[in-house]
């Protein structure tokens, strides 16, 4: 650097000649045209690739590969590692692994994917993602689909847990979303789920879920889709994922039932948004209003109810009351709920099972048709599922002959009297060693009686003292009757 600086300060200051500057350094006058070019230090470049014995017979081979990649799935590519493993045992090779990874590496920097700085208008934008996590509900360790929504400029997030991704909870999650912000962003940005998407056509459109539509159309928001397999381009709600699930989540702990576990998550969300209070103040003021009615967030089906009284549903099937065998219902699901509906009246609601062929069933829905045939109450599913004193009730009634009979009666009560009321009382008769209807009812309706309040005793009175009568007096009036 030295000579450069002193043949570029003797040529352009002291006016030295290039064939003088030569003469006196004893360097050529070519050299001296290069350092008056330019006054940067001069390296050596390679205008040929150096051979390389060991990797040039297989260059060609691993290029192919990489090509081929470009339509294999994303995750089941091509590393370093994976090529060299193959070149050693398909192919022999002789060279170390970190050859290969050099050469891998240099093929790949060319091809490395640009990203663009992305920004949003206070209210235009949020990106929506599904995440899952592992959490305990009731003591029983299990997954949930969590619920991700993010505001693009304020970064505001919005998370809710599922036992499952279906259409009814992706719409649940929407609602309870606008709710908590208190408005409807202008666009929201999604992968391309099966709840939203049914087609993906050339480009950006999308045939899109006829019911995803609806709440589109309810809530006035433009739906955005990332390209198939590309949902970097939501990042924002794709970080929101792990950034929760580390933050919110851990450790593992133990909630009661998902309402529970809904609460903690909406804790958090409030506390991120406190965080991001002033960004908050702005993005709210550019979000669209609620409408002026919730949206349902249900999907509805119908269904025959079977002879049994079941329908079913999701795979599960549920208890209908037996005056409805037979008759076509419909059965509206939201995603912790499920209703059978006749007309306009709601005929029965269980709370929704997201396992497959699980059976729920109510008592009082095969009452009537137990009071008809009184032997199915031994072996009835709904009488085997109510355990406890019921159960014990029903074995000791199963060892006498016709037992069954005076069981069936017992179990008519629930018809008459609200069940804990029955169960109590069964309890307190089988204490006595008298479990029969007659007991059971008569403790009932005791316990219905209002307790008598004692009477007042005036003081007079309590101070009274009585003296006690003669009765041999009556004695001897008997015995004068005797002689007569």
């Amino acid at each position: 650097m030295v000579d450069i600086e002193f043949i570029r300060k003797k040529h352009f200051v002291e006016g030295w000649s290039i064939r003088k500057i030569a003469r006196n350094l004893g360097i050529s006058r070519q050299s001296v045209r290069k350092a008056l070019a330019s006054s940067e230090i001069p390296k050596y470049r390679l205008t040929v690739p150096r051979p390389c014995p060991v990797m040039d017979p297989y260059k060609d081979l691993i290029i192919a590969w990489l090509e081929a990649d470009k339509k294999a799935p994303p995750k089941q590519r091509h590393t370093a590692k994976r090529i060299y493993d193959r070149l050693v045992e398909e192919y022999g090779f002789t060279g170390g692994e970190s050859t290969v990874r050099h050469f891998v590496r240099k093929l790949k920097e060319p091809n490395k994917e640009v990203y663009i700085p992305l920004t949003a208008d206070w209210g235009e934008q949020a990106q929506v993602d599904w995440g899952e996590a592992v959490v305990r509900i009731g003591g029983e360790e299990r997954k949930v689909f969590l619920f991700c929504l993010r505001m693009r400029a304020s970064r505001v997030p919005f998370v809710m847990a599922f036992p499952t991704e279906k259409l009814e909870a992706f719409l649940a999650g929407h609602k309870a979303a606008f709710e908590w912000l208190g408005g409807v962003p202008a666009h929201l940005v999604f992968d391309n789920p099966k709840t939203a998407v049914t087609k993906i056509l050339a480009g950006p459109w999308r045939k899109e879920h006829e019911i995803f539509s609806s709440l589109k159309a309810h809530y006035l928001f433009d739906a955005d889709f990332c390209n198939p397999g590309q949902a970097h381009e939501k990042g924002s709600a794709e970080n929101l994922v792990g950034y929760m699930r580390r933050n919110a989540l851990v450790p593992v702990r133990n909630y009661a039932d998902f309402n529970a576990l809904n609460a903690h998550l909406l804790s958090w969300s409030e506390k991120e948004r406190r965080r991001l209070w002033d960004e908050w103040l702005e993005e709210r003021t550019g979000l669209r209003p609620l409408p002026a009615r919730p949206y349902h967030c249900s999907i509805t089906k119908l269904a025959v109810v079977s002879k049994t009284s079941l329908i079913t549903f999701d795979r599960n099937r549920y208890s209908v009351p037996s005056k409805w065998a037979g008759r076509t219902v419909q059965v509206v699901a939201t995603w912790d709920r499920v209703k059978v509906v006749v007309g306009d009246e709601v005929v029965v609601e269980h709370q929704r099972r997201h396992n497959r062929g699980e059976t729920v069933v109510e008592l009082e829905h095969y009452l009537p048709v137990l009071a008809q045939k009184p032997r199915a109450s031994m072996n009835a599913l709904a009488v085997r599922r109510l355990g406890g004193v019921w159960e014990k009730t029903r074995v000791m009634f199963s060892a006498q002959k016709d037992g069954y009979r005076e069981f069936t009666r017992i179990l008519m009560l629930n018809r008459d009297y609200p069940p804990e009321e029955v169960t109590t009382a069964l309890e307190a008769a089988l204490e006595m060693g008298k479990p029969s209807e007659a007991v059971v009812r008569q403790l009932i309706l005791n316990a219905r009686q209002e307790p008598v309040a004692p009477v007042a005793v005036p003081t007079a009175l309590s101070s009274l003292t009585l003296k006690v009568p003669d009765l041999s007096v009556y004695d001897l009036l008997s015995a004068r009757g005797d002689s007569r």
